[in-house]
C-alpha cells in the first residue's frame, strides 16, 4: 500500500491514512481504502478496524492539486469509485471506528461520519463539509450521510453554508462522539471498538446492517445522473477558475486543506 499503513493486534486492524502531511485523498488512496475494506470484511482473523490519520491531520480531503489534473475520465472514474467508498464503509459489517487526528473537512469528514463511532482529538481543529464553497455538486448521499449522525435540519444549513466546526461544537451536536488527548486518542478508539469486538459478531453486525438499511440502500442507488451533473459542474470555466484560485493558495501555504 503506498497511501495507507496497516498493522493488526489481535484481531484489531489499524488503518492509518498516510499520503504527505495532510493526507490528501487521491484515487489511487480511495482505491487502496476500498480494497482494504472489503478483504478485511471477509477475514474471519479481523474483528474491527480503526481508520486514523497523522498528528495534525485525519485527512484534509479531496487532493483538490491532483484531481484538478484528471482528464474527464479520470475525474469521472476517480467519483465514481469516491461514491462506491461511501458505500463500502458504511456497508462495513465489522465495527469501525475513527480516531480523528486532527483537521477533517471535506472528504475526510466523509470517511469519518461512515464509521460507527469517532473519536476527535482536542486542539484547535476543525471537521466538516465545506464542498458547496469549493465548487463540489453536494450529491444526496452525502447528504443522507451527514443527516443520519446530525439530523436533516442541521445537515442541511451546514451543508449550504459550507460549515466548517471546532471539536466541541462537533462534539455538542453528535458528528463526533468523544475527544480525547493527541496521546490517549488510538486507546480511547480502541477502548471504545473492543467493547463492539467482544459482543456476539453475528447480532452486532446484522443489528448494524438492520439499522443503516435505509442509508445503505440510499448509498446503493444508481448515481448517474447526480454524477453527470456534478462533472458537468465540475468542468465549468467558473468552477475551473475558482478552483485555481485554491490551488494557488494551497501552493503559497504548502498546506493542502480543503
Amino acid at each position: 500500500m503506498n497511501t495507507l499503513q496497516i498493522t493488526v493486534n489481535d484481531k484489531l486492524t489499524v488503518i492509518a491514512l498516510d499520503r504527505g502531511r495532510s493526507n490528501p485523498i487521491n484515487h489511487q488512496m480511495v482505491k487502496e481504502l476500498s480494497s482494504c475494506i472489503k478483504t478485511f470484511e471477509s477475514d474471519d482473523s479481523i474483528g474491527g478496524v480503526i481508520l486514523t490519520g497523522k498528528e495534525g491531520f485525519f485527512s484534509s480531503g479531496i487532493d483538490l492539486i491532483e484531481a484538478y489534473d484528471y482528464n474527464e475520465e479520470q475525474s469521472k472514474e476517480f467519483w465514481i469509485d469516491f461514491l462506491a467508498l461511501q458505500h463500502d464503509l458504511v456497508s462495513f459489517k465489522k465495527p469501525l471506528v475513527a480516531a480523528i487526528s486532527g483537521h477533517s473537512p471535506a472528504g475526510g469528514c466523509v470517511l469519518a461520519i461512515c464509521c460507527d463511532y469517532r473519536v476527535m482529538v482536542e486542539g484547535d481543529f476543525i471537521i466538516g463539509l465545506n464542498e458547496i464553497p469549493v465548487g463540489i455538486i453536494v450529491p444526496e448521499s452525502i447528504f443522507d450521510l451527514y443527516a443520519f449522525w446530525i439530523g436533516k435540519h442541521k445537515a442541511y444549513q451546514y451543508l449550504m453554508e459550507g460549515k466548517l466546526l471546532k471539536v466541541n461544537k462537533a462534539l455538542a451536536i453528535g458528528l463526533i462522539d468523544e475527544v480525547g488527548s493527541q496521546e490517549s486518542i488510538m486507546h480511547v478508539a480502541e477502548k471504545k471498538i473492543r467493547t463492539y469486538m467482544q459482543l456476539n459478531p453475528v447480532t452486532w453486525s446484522q443489528s448494524k446492517l438492520n439499522l443503516r438499511k435505509g442509508l445503505i440502500s440510499k448509498l446503493n442507488a444508481d448515481q448517474t445522473a447526480t454524477l453527470n451533473v456534478m462533472l458537468k459542474q465540475w468542468w465549468a470555466p467558473e468552477t475551473r477558475k475558482g478552483l485555481q484560485m485554491i490551488i494557488q493558495n494551497l501552493k503559497s501555504r504548502n498546506t493542502p486543506v480543503k
